[in-house]
């Protein structure tokens, strides 16, 4: 099947089309229910789990807030560790470490088979003894404690990132080759079961070929970013098994019909959208209307921030999450949200959470150049109403208003 003509998309209507496609036209529009979640996760095939709660919430908890009216922290969690049998979502690694459909997991054991190969002649062969003794104790036992392992077996081996204690390092292993799962979460203790307890019903369908699987992985990138070329940063690419796999698996979602090309206006590569989105796409031609504009707090692993390199193109908006950036390095702040209003990028804040005063206070506010948050029609109520929903999101009682000119953004709002 050959490859139909690309579409040509100005840069306007791009915007509008990624927030539309996003569930961001407006902000938080999605039923205030645990189902909701399992709506996001399909429509963008993963979402990103990072540990980290520095803003009083992590990463994929502040996408679901954005897109789910009343969304609560524990809902996404229902559907990760229910009862075992009745998942419908699973952590593996996919961009990053993901949370996914378990109704798509015959195409991510790849993953699996990926960290069987990488480990069958390193850490299973070197610490074949604890491997075995820690699966002998959960069959026998059932779930154990990644901190319960580690403590008792702290030997230090090279892992991944920095050497680390052999016991995490076993059950790290067993992890990426989906012989254990996340049984539950305390907070960041991770309890670890087999994965034929956690996941029986989808286990027993059979894996699928490896370029079925990188076709679907690489078409999960796709399904998240909304408007990805064919090549870009690194870690959007990451686990696909290599350049010429991609390209190979690009082929096969254009012959099949199942992506359509895209000249950009202003970018010399194509792009790609799903094709199910192409009306989304054309509808996207009109002007936004007023009543789908709103005010989102972006998470930094946001599927839309996915791709800086688009950010830069659409919006001129350069945005780094600077985290592990040295504090003098840093450009902003360590956990900076974009600030979306309507279909423009107009600023980044800074948010914490005092849990000890219940109190939502900013450690920085910043707008883009030539933006007025203050004379900018509609902005104002716009930005209350997204810093209130965020304050409801943590259960805080009350926002702090930062001192000078900015603080009539805060107008309204309940202080503590």
């Amino acid at each position: 099947m050959s490859t139909p003509p690309a579409l040509a998309v100005t840069r306007a209507q791009a915007r509008r089309f990624l927030v539309a496609r996003h569930g961001l036209a407006p902000p938080r529009s999605l039923a205030p229910q645990p189902a909701s979640v399992l709506e996001v996760v399909r429509r963008f095939g993963s979402l990103q789990f990072d540990p980290v709660e520095s803003p009083g919430a992590r990463n994929h908890e502040l996408v679901l807030h954005a897109r789910i009216q009343g969304y609560r922290r524990g809902w996404c969690e229902q559907h990760l560790y229910g009862p075992p049998g009745t998942r419908t979502l699973f952590e593996a690694y996919n961009k990053a470490l993901n949370i996914l459909p378990v109704s798509e997991l015959s195409a991510h054991r790849m993953a699996w088979e990926r960290g069987q190969e990488r480990h069958k002649d390193g850490l299973f062969r070197t610490h074949r003894a604890l491997v075995d003794k820690v699966l002998d104790t959960i069959r026998r036992e059932g779930p154990v404690s990644a901190r319960a392992v580690s403590d008792t077996h702290h030997q230090a081996v090279a892992w991944h990132w920095a050497p680390t204690r052999e016991g995490r390092a076993a059950l790290e292993a067993l992890f990426e080759a989906g012989v254990l799962g996340i049984a539950r979460r305390d907070g960041n203790h991770r309890h670890f079961d087999l994965q034929e307890r956690l996941l029986p019903g989808a286990l027993a369908e059979p894996p699928w070929p490896r370029p079925r699987c990188v076709a679907h992985r690489l078409h999960s990138r796709y399904r998240a970013v909304g408007l990805l070329g064919a090549t870009g940063a690194a870690e959007v690419f990451a686990s696909l098994g290599g350049a010429e796999p991609r390209r190979e698996a690009l082929a096969t979602l254009l012959g099949e019909g199942r992506l359509l090309p895209v000249a950009l206006e202003g970018d010399r590569r194509l792009r790609y959208v799903l094709a199910e989105e192409r009306d989304l796409l054309e509808r996207s031609m009109a002007p936004l209307d007023p009543g789908a504009r709103g005010v989102a707090f972006l998470a930094p692993l946001d599927p839309l921030l996915w791709d800086r390199g688009l950010l830069e193109v659409l919006w001129g908006f350069a945005y780094r999450w600077e985290l592990y950036t040295p504090e003098e390095k840093r450009s902003h702040g360590a956990y900076v949200l974009p600030i979306l209003w309507g279909e423009r990028l107009v600023g980044r804040l800074e948010p914490r959470l005092d849990r000890e005063k219940s109190s939502v206070s900013l450690r920085g506010l910043w707008f883009e150049e030539g933006f007025d948050p203050l004379t900018e029609e509609g902005f104002a109520e716009a930005f209350r109403q997204a810093l209130d929903a965020w304050r409801r999101f943590l259960g805080a009682l009350g926002v702090r208003r930062p001192r000078g000119r900015l603080g009539r953004l805060f107008d309204g709002l309940p202080r503590v």
